[in-house]
């Protein structure tokens, strides 16, 4: 009997869908506006792309969803958990406290259920001083009724989790086994302000992770699909519902990763630099070895500083809802601002009153899309410049992103890939393969499930080998928690960092499993 699996990915402007078949061949696509309720489109895109592919629905074996449930709940401070927060690091923490850095309304929205017991430990696993449990009883029983879910952060924890797993015990003894607890070593990197701030943000989706699951199995259900169900995460693999309502911050970003993975799958090219043009942005990122490169940086979130693992992209407000004014002085501006989901209201090409990119495009012979009738009388020099000007823009994206002068293999992505041409400045070879359009919903049916660790070892405690393996046997558990079959599970990754500026013979090792989804 055949199977099939169903990949959709939530845009800011689009939602797209498709069903490939056992072969890994796309049967059906479908991209519908995302309006401002997120999981109607879904919904929508999902009946439509069944009704499209016309196979019986028990036959859909595995579900993905790429979404931004979690990164809108964020950005507009909407349906947050109210989070207790742990900081184990008394005595040596107490000039920063936790919170700093946020802005007073994210504040206002997570509580004010902010501890700071002793404990904590050295870069080298002992412990600056023994772990304050009665503080943490204490503190665990004055968030009763308070709080919906919990973070602990521990000084050094990516090096000793044991203050962690200590405090998450009491906190259960006391609220109860279903209070959802962010531990930080399960979540950020040696940094312990950044890791602190991606464990609360972590913390507080946790509810809207919980309703953005149950919202998509039971869409899946109303279609008559009973199937295994998968969250796309941002380092372009898949993890499994359990695990993203563990981790709800790993889907942060999973959209351009996930256009990443299925450029790649699509062009057949292994590494380059990926161009994703949206509606209202371009997201410019790199593959390596088919997998996005990992941003190096502290990254922000709805103004929040973190330093959990994230992409490393360059996006640029350009795409095919960019709002272009022209000024008497024939004078220009391109965008940020867009049009969004209202581009086939609003601009001109399709009877709008808006001048955008895609008119742009149209009138210059660029892309066949709308009516050209309706750009027909727009200035041709101004407006040849205008595209030039937005072809740059593209081309200085990708320029940044490169590491070295060479040109390299570029993917344009993505529906407002059409605005294009199939030669850009900086690149060996431009491709814009098949189903470009959906290239994000491919990518997130055709991933993988992953695992990733980082740790801070002391070499002279461990020996490098030992440490790698330790580092390498754990990534791989985490892959296998995430979903992955344990038999299909390999290591992608090892990265080890000598830390010269801690004693020791310190490093840190980053490792990554990957490994096929269960049957």
């Amino acid at each position: 009997m055949s199977s099939y699996r169903i990949g959709i990915d939530v845009g800011g402007t689009n939602t797209d869908a498709v069903i490939l078949n056992e072969a890994m061949e796309v049967i059906s696509a479908t991209k519908i506006i995302t309006q401002d309720n997120i999981s109607e489109a879904i919904l929508l895109a999902l009946k439509e792309v069944v009704q499209q592919a016309d196979i019986p629905t028990q036959q859909i074996t595995h579900a993905m969803l790429g979404t931004t449930h979690c990164t809108n709940a964020i950005v507009e401070r909407k349906h947050l958990n109210r989070v207790g927060i742990i900081r184990i690091g008394a005595p040596a923490s107490m000039a920063v406290k936790p919170l700093i850095g946020f802005p007073e309304d994210l504040q206002s929205r997570l509580g004010n259920e902010v501890y700071l017991v002793r404990g904590g430990h050295e870069y080298d696993g002992r412990e600056i001083v023994p772990l304050d449990k009665q503080a943490i009883y204490d503190a665990a029983r004055k968030m009763k009724g308070k709080v919906d879910s919990v973070a602990i952060t521990s000084i050094f924890s990516p090096v000793t989790q044991d203050h962690e797993e200590a405090a998450q015990a009491i906190v259960k003894e006391v609220l109860g086994d279903d209070i959802p607890i962010s531990l930080s070593f399960e979540i950020g990197s040696v940094g312990l302000i950044e890791r602190e701030n991606a464990t609360i943000l972590n913390a507080s989706v946790v509810n809207v992770a919980k309703a953005m699951a149950n919202g998509f199995i039971a869409a899946l259900y109303e279609e008559g699909i009973d199937c295994q169900v998968y969250f796309g995460q941002n380092d372009g693999t898949l993890m499994s519902v359990e695990y993203a309502m563990k981790y709800p911050i790993y889907t942060i970003a999973c959209g351009p990763t996930n256009s990443l993975r299925g450029a790649s799958y699509l062009s057949d090219v292994e590494n380059g630099i990926v161009v994703d043009v949206g509606g209202t942005t371009t997201d410019v990122g790199v593959l390596v070895d088919t997998f996005p490169r990992e941003s190096a940086l502290a990254v922000e979130i709805g103004k929040v500083r973190t330093n959990f693992r994230m992409p490393d992209l360059v996006s640029i407000g350009l795409g095919g809802g960019t709002i272009i004014r022209i000024k008497e002085d024939n004078t220009f501006t391109i965008g940020p601002d867009s049009v969004g989901y209202r581009l086939k209201e609003k601009a001109m090409v399709f009877g709008g009153d808006t001048l955008t990119a895609t008119d742009i495009a149209v009138f210059l012979g660029k892309a066949n899309i709308g009516d050209y009738n309706n750009v027909a009388h727009l200035n041709v020099p101004l407006l040849e410049k205008i595209y030039q000007q937005m072809i740059a823009m593209v081309e200085n994206a990708i320029d940044q992103m490169k590491t070295s002068g060479e040109p390299e293999a570029v993917i344009l992505v993505g529906g407002g890939s059409v605005l294009f041409p199939g030669q850009l400045k900086g690149a060996s070879n431009v491709y814009k393969p098949e189903n470009f359009g959906v290239a994000n919903a491919i990518g997130s049916a055709i991933s993988q499930v992953s695992g990733q660790v980082e740790r801070i070892y002391s070499l002279d405690q461990f020996g490098r080998f030992e440490a790698i393996e330790e580092a390498k046997h754990l990534a791989i558990e985490e892959a296998i928690a995430a979903g992955a079959n344990p038999d299909t599970c390999k290591i992608v990754e090892i990265e080890d960092v000598p830390l010269a500026y801690l004693p020791g013979n310190a490093t840190r090792i980053s490792v990554k499993a990957a490994g096929e989804l269960l049957k």
